[in-house]
């Protein structure tokens, strides 16, 4: 980042070296959580990230709401670390036509989490809000690869009900304690959970995605090509 001085000559602006506020956070939610606290990444004056077991998952709910004044639920999801075995196979069509290879390796499976790490292939993660204070925390938690499940936060938030069906429906995870998983987008008979990795689109296959040869003219374009 750069602001403009006196005389109009830009500087650079140093990030702080220490953030005595989110330090103090991840400080008690160790003493609290102990080794539940399985990973952490603190960026001064940005963000904080902390990683736990998913046994204190609904534990690090409720101490985050009752205990440390993060009454505001933003989001849950999840993810699936793991790259798509199809390679490039489910890539736009544009991009397979600017970028040939056909002399490619095989899909490299190997996992690499994001930060404050992880240990498996899906995780479920969330963002809370301090509103008084304005902080604000995102914090995740491994789950299990073959039957993923982690209990529920919606008996702290209610607001993450809507969030865990989708997560449900969409990556198989079940949240234990949730008051009715159920659908959101997809048919009730569905098979499969469209957001993982192995999760063949084979409409992707069937019809090119959007790309150079789903380009539709606007309106008055040949007029003004005319012209």
């Amino acid at each position: 980042m750069s602001r403009l001085s006196s005389t109009d000559t830009p500087t650079e602006i140093e990030a702080p070296r220490s953030d005595e506020v989110r330090e103090a956070l991840l400080a008690s939610l160790t003493a609290e959580l102990g080794d539940a606290v399985v990973g952490s990444h603190l960026v001064p004056g940005d963000d904080l990230w902390v990683r736990v077991a998913k046994d204190a998952w609904a534990d690090l709910a409720k101490l985050l709401k009752d205990g440390l004044g993060f009454g505001y639920f933003s989001f849950l999801s999840a993810i699936d670390w793991q790259p798509s075995p199809f390679g490039r196979d489910m890539d736009s069509q544009v991009d397979l036509t600017l970028t040939p290879d056909p002399d490619a390796e095989p899909v490299d499976l190997t996992i690499e989490t994001g930060v404050a790490g992880g240990d498996r292939r899906f995780q479920v993660f969330a963002r809370v809000n301090d509103v008084v204070n304005h902080v604000a925390i995102t914090v995740k938690a491994d789950v299990d690869d073959n039957e993923p499940s982690i209990a529920s936060w919606v008996p702290v938030y209610a607001g993450a009900s809507w969030h865990e069906r989708e997560a449900w429906e969409m990556y198989g995870i079940t949240f234990d304690g949730h008051p009715g998983l159920r659908n959101i987008y997809l048919p009730a008979e569905f098979e499969g959970n469209p957001l993982r990795k192995d999760f063949p689109l084979l409409s992707r296959r069937l019809k090119p995605w959007p790309g150079i040869v789903d380009v539709e003219q606007m309106p008055g374009d040949d007029e003004e090509g005319d012209s």
